[in-house]
């Protein structure tokens, strides 16, 4: 069987090849005013993927190709290519195989890494890079080494093949967490991207990572980024999230996660929240209230995935778009990005329509990106169900829809596509970045794709290469494209070879975000200052641009200089600064209450402040997602919140006993008579003083003044309910505390 594999795999991608070319546009039915006509009745019967891309839409001028697909893949999440253009792929093949989640913890998930050898877009050779995997949740390509996630896992490796057949046969521990995640997996963290400031972002960790030598070196945040499932970056490094639990399709993106974690009102314009699929859509959490009278999603449930798209071989104006997946609405957003003030906001590229939509039931695109021929690349798990476990149990609304449209059958596929412009060529350049000196890569910081500007950066800063530093002063100059100069700035910074004369030029940049850039590089060299930095720094108050004095002002904001409070108060004291000005508002305030709650944790015994304290980490990595960072809930552009407000909340206040039975075996149904889009999904896979802690924080946060849980609490609870394996509705708790 081995030996015919190859060539299994070649009939495929000839097969794909074929299909692709012939097919171009896939029509859609509409009515007498241009609306894409709802399929209400759409089958759950999988499709082969050249019958799928009949039913999905794209608008004119755009084309799908199939890159990849079974048995090559199965079940794919994430991808990303290594320097020499080889396609890593994550598959989490154990990921929801039945209804219940039967077997998901065990390892038997695998990277694949894929080849296009003959360099007609299609992937034609696959080898099993990595296997024995528990659901990898991310990778980062380094140089000849990968760095891989795991799903219930804090651990991150690196691996590497280093006799050249494609199979790792190295691997390393790169940073060491022995503690288990077993937060429910659509709450644990993805990311791992190397952003253009040489840090390592995640999403829920308040942390934030550098790679020196062989290891990644953590680097602590105040609080918790956010966001779930998904993270990107732009052309200039802003960091955006998706909260799936919050139905917030972006958030968090108005600054730079170190500085806090801030949203602005009206950043999402008009009726963003709302999607606009062209199936039926049963399969969703929250039942029919998430519905419109077609049956379509009418909020968005599952935002996930999104990519900024920084190619240069599609139609310009897509330049700089966000796109967001939504797997439930088997659809992608399309978002234009604007600037007003400082203030960064996202509208929907067309007027109740989507940028791809389906109505395949099992199309599932769960991750975009960017790929090095300059085209936007589709990660379709095409798989039956979308919700983990935790909400499909008995009794749940999910659980029969499921079961009534077979979905649960479609399991093992997975299609990776490409969109490709109808008029515009792919790049057939395949990289050979690994093989190709550091003064050779430097040309690569200035080409209009991002995906070559990125790697070549992150490969010459992982080398220390410094006979490089004149050449990227060099394209630190006016005359050079200011994303070369960008980049030049930051690897010379990687290198630590970036000195205050190229920093000081590069603030009088003509381009306001090479200015930006400049100040946020500057914080790297704060410690080392003799005062001439931050009197430069001062003068800056000045700048033309609100971006730029924003970034100010957030560079000042961990600043050790005295003079870096005066720089604050002069940009908040002005009505020109309406973003600075209330992100330091939200800032001081988060102060404040942290203060507070540290004069009340002096008052108790050191077993209740520990309680306390690890009780915050895990509200705001956790918890937040749905109820808020403050405990009042999401506004997410509709009267039905995700989740109940916790603040000042008379249960979170009474007695402890019904908060822990929540947080074992979750919630369903209405509270108070109000019905909520999510259901509180149970946590008992976390101990004892996971549950105590975590509840001890919310009742002494957020307007809550109640006495702290204790473990013991939490172990006497879970033994008087062992085997129960339905979520509780109010009204069983309520009837319980009247006994």
């Amino acid at each position: 069987m081995k030996a015919k594999k190859p060539l299994i795999i070649g009939a495929i991608g000839l097969s794909i090849f074929i299909y692709t070319c012939k097919e171009r546009q896939y029509p859609v039915q509409r009515d007498a005013n241009g609306r894409i006509l709802v399929n209400e009745h759409p089958s759950s019967v999988a499709l082969s993927p050249e019958e799928s891309m009949k039913h999905m839409y794209l608008p004119k001028g755009y084309h799908l190709q199939l890159i990849s697909a079974e048995p090559m893949v199965s079940q794919p999440v994430a991808i990303a290519w290594d320097g020499d253009g080889r396609l890593y792929v994550a598959e989490m093949n154990t990921y929801m195989r039945d209804v219940d989640g039967t077997g998901e913890g065990k390892p038997s998930c695998q990277i694949v890494r894929m080849e296009d050898t003959d360099g007609d877009g299609v992937m034609d050779k696959a080898t099993i890079f990595a296997k024995d995997l528990v659901m990898p949740r991310m990778i980062l390509p380094l140089d000849n080494r990968i760095l891989v996630n795991e799903t219930y896992s804090n651990n991150i490796y690196s691996y590497e093949d280093t006799n050249g057949d494609g199979i790792a046969d190295v691997k390393k521990l790169v940073y060491k967490n022995d503690s288990k995640d077993n937060k429910n997996l659509e709450h644990q963290k993805s990311g791992l991207i190397w952003n253009i400031d040489n840090r390592i972002y995640v999403t829920v960790d308040p942390l934030r990572y550098q790679f020196t030598g062989d290891q990644l070196v953590p680097d602590s945040m105040r609080e918790s980024p956010g966001g779930q499932w998904g993270l990107t970056y732009d052309d200039y490094g802003r960091l955006y999230f998706s909260s799936a639990g919050g139905e917030v399709p972006a958030l968090n993106f108005q600054q730079n996660p170190y500085y806090g974690y801030f949203d602005m009102p009206g950043q999402l314009v008009g009726n963003f929240m709302e999607p606009w699929p062209i199936i039926a859509t049963p399969d969703v959490q929250g039942g029919p209230m998430r519905l419109r009278k077609d049956s379509t999603l009418n909020h968005f449930t599952a935002c996930t995935g999104q990519s900024v798209y920084r190619g240069d071989r599609l139609p310009h104006d897509l330049e700089g778009d966000l796109l967001i997946c939504e797997p439930v609405g088997r659809l992608i957003r399309r978002a234009k990005v604007s600037d007003s003030l400082g203030m960064t906001m996202l509208t929907n590229a067309y007027d109740r329509q989507e940028f791809l939509a389906s109505s395949d039931m099992n199309f599932r695109p769960v991750n975009t990106v960017t790929g090095p021929d300059g085209c936007l690349y589709i990660v379709d798990m095409y798989h039956g169900i979308i919700q983990e476990s935790a909400w499909t149990p008995q009794g749940s609304y999910l659980r029969p829809q499921i079961l009534k449209k077979g979905l649960e059958k479609n399991v093992g596929r997975g299609r990776i596509y490409r969109i490709v412009a109808d008029h515009i060529r792919p790049n057939k350049e395949r990289p050979h970045m690994l093989e190709q000196s550091s003064a050779e890569l430097v040309q690569y910081l200035s080409s209009p794709n991002g995906w070559w500007r990125d790697n070549a950066q992150k490969l010459i800063v992982l080398r220390g290469d410094k006979s490089v530093v004149p050449a990227l002063e060099n394209l630190t100059q006016a005359g050079n494209p200011s994303l070369g100069r960008i980049h030049a700035l930051w690897t010379l910074d990687g290198l630590h070879a970036l000195n205050k004369e190229i920093l000081f030029r590069a603030l009088k940049d003509e381009d306001w975000h090479v200015r930006k850039n400049a100040i946020w590089a500057s914080e790297d060299l704060m410690q080392g200052d003799d005062g001439s930095l931050i009197t430069r720094l001062a003068a800056m108050t000045n700048d033309p641009s609100p971006d730029v004095r924003t970034q100010l002002g957030l560079s000042m904001r961990y600043a050790k200089n005295p003079q870096a409070q005066n720089i604050i108060r002069d940009l908040v004291n002005r009505p020109d600064n309406p973003v600075l000005v209330q992100s330091q508002k939200k800032y001081d305030a988060e102060l404040a209450a942290a203060e507070a709650l540290r004069k009340k944790e002096q008052m108790m015994r050191e077993a209740d402040r520990l309680l306390i304290t690890n009780g915050e980490v895990i509200f705001k990595g956790l918890c937040a997602s749905c109820h808020g960072q403050d405990g009042k809930g999401i506004i997410n552009g509709t009267a039905m919140l995700p989740a109940p407000p916790l603040a000042a909340n008379k249960d979170v206040n009474s007695d402890p006993d019904k908060l822990i039975r929540i947080l074992l075996y979750g919630l369903t149904g209405p509270v108070d008579g109000k019905t909520y889009a999510n259901t509180m999904p149970p946590l008992n896979g976390n101990d004892d003083t996971y549950i105590a802690s975590a509840l001890s924080y919310i009742r002494n946060s957020m307007g809550n003044k109640a006495p702290t849980v204790t473990a013991e609490m939490v172990k006497k609870i879970r033994e008087q309910t062992a085997g129960r394996t339905k979520s509780w509705t109010m009204d069983e708790l309520n009837a319980i505390g009247k006994k």
